[in-house]
């Protein structure tokens, strides 16, 4: 069970007596906090790891649903500055690293320099290419295409009737979501990570988020598709939890 939290944004998965740094996971598009609940195993006793809860899942089912980013990374921006500073990762993984971004340049907009690394996962940093907004067989396609933990439940009509709308809503959100061309360099270091077959983005993609931040860079290829992070967990667990260096300047 998650250890109860300050926020509905924030699941704990582990709460150490005396931490010394923190990981903030974001999940994919139609996933949930509990997707990193199996990271806790890997934690080290001074790391303490959360997992964002968007609403309208698991714990926050009845809760309605945010379809674009901005009011999105705005309230994980809210729940973040409430907690004690810690030395604090963020990592995302397909669009939880679009929400770990933008939520990053919000923090840092409020002064907080505390966050000091991004870990983006199976992401480009550029936006979707404009197009229409998708039918419910075209989202199910792209998960099913995707695999990952929504690709078989998915054929059950009624666990599909129950997870359809969440997953519809990320999708959408994340098709609509354009990076501003102006922001700011974040003041963070960035380690992408990526699967070699990953059908949404290449290697090669993946670097061009070392061209967003002012602190150093690190590419990290894996095998697998584009959720190589589930069979490859504690090796992801483990990169991202190494500790938080001093925040670039």
């Amino acid at each position: 069970m998650p250890l109860p939290s300050p926020s509905p944004y924030l699941t704990c998965h582990t709460r150490p007596e005396h931490p010394e740094r923190r990981l903030v996971c974001f999940p994919h598009a139609g996933g949930a906090a509990s997707f990193f609940r199996p990271w806790s195993q890997y934690a080290d006793p001074a790391t303490e790891l959360l997992a964002v809860q968007y609403p309208g899942r698991e714990n926050r089912f009845r809760e309605a649903l945010i379809p674009t980013m901005d009011p999105l990374a705005s309230a994980v921006t809210e729940a973040l500055l409430a907690l004690p500073p810690l030395p604090t990762v963020l990592f995302g993984h397909s669009m939880g690293a679009a929400v770990a971004y933008e939520t990053l340049l919000r923090l840092q907009q409020a002064g907080a320099g505390h966050f000091t690394r991004l870990c983006v996962s199976g992401k480009s940093p550029d936006g979707a290419a404009g197009r229409a907004v998708r039918t419910d067989e075209e989202v199910v396609e792209a998960v099913r295409s995707l695999g990952g933990t929504h690709a078989a439940v998915l054929d059950d009509p009624d666990l599909r009737e129950l997870l359809l709308p969440a997953i519809r809503n990320d999708y959408r959100l994340i098709d609509g979501y354009r990076r501003r061309a102006d922001a700011p360099l974040l003041r963070a270091d960035v380690h992408a990570l990526t699967g070699d077959r990953d059908p949404q983005v290449t290697p090669e993609q993946a670097a061009r988020w070392g061209a967003l931040a002012s602190g150093s860079f690190t590419l990290t290829v894996l095998e697998g598709d584009h959720f190589y992070l589930v069979p490859a967990a504690e090796r992801v667990a483990r990169l991202a939890m190494e500790p938080a260096q001093s925040v670039p300047v």
